[in-house]
């Protein structure tokens, strides 16, 4: 079994959100999309012995997978308590090293990025009230990471070569990927839907 499958089938046991918020956009990172995020970072020596800082952890799926993976140090922010108790519990279930759980704005940082790995599935911005969340967690990154993995809305390859561009990283990896997202919010018409997303990696220099 590959490293991807075997990142994937260790994962698919994080839960996910039991009161989602909705102006959060608070969905589960899907495993699979997560282990491949993972496995390439593994690849390219941006997780073993590295400090990596999952920005929006959510119920931790980022920050565990990158715990499996020989880090030396994992932090997952997260602005709601609910969710960073899920993290915890979903950490319990998991043979991974330990990961330090913060209570923090992504966008107002209470920890240093200089030097780090930064893994992030921020909010697409697919509510009026959200727009360019994306684009704050980008700021917050482009600071002083060394090395970002992001996911973003399907079409959004301009916005990050000219973000990128214009604040000293450059794009080495960009990858499609799908989301598979239940039904968890009232304005939902169907039990579940399959989206497009995209996966990069920025060298921030």
């Amino acid at each position: 079994m590959g490293l991807k499958a075997r990142l994937e089938a260790e994962l698919g046991g994080v839960s996910d959100f039991e009161d989602p918020i909705r102006d959060l956009e608070q969905y589960r990172t899907p495993a699979s999309v997560a282990a491949h995020l993972v496995a390439l970072a593994d690849l390219e020596g941006d997780i073993e012995g590295q400090t990596v800082i999952d920005l929006g952890t959510g119920t931790g799926m980022l920050a565990l997978a990158a715990a499996l993976r020989s880090p030396d140090r994992v932090l997952g922010v997260e602005i709601d308590p609910a969710a960073l108790e899920q993290a915890r519990a979903n950490e319990r279930s998991l043979s991974s090293m330990p990961v330090d759980w913060i209570r923090g704005d992504a966008t107002a940082l209470p920890v240093d990025l200089a030097g780090t790995t930064v893994v992030a599935n921020p909010p697409f911005g697919a509510h009026e009230d959200n727009r360019h969340a994306d684009r704050e967690f980008l700021e917050t990154i482009a600071g002083d990471a060394a090395v970002s993995y992001t996911i973003h809305n399907e079409g959004s390859r301009e916005f990050l070569e000219a973000f990128t561009m214009d604040n000293g990283g450059r794009i080495t990896h960009a990858y499609g990927v799908e989301f598979h997202v239940p039904k968890q919010f009232r304005h939902h018409d169907s039990t579940s839907r399959t989206i497009q997303a995209e996966l990069y990696r920025v060298a921030w220099d």
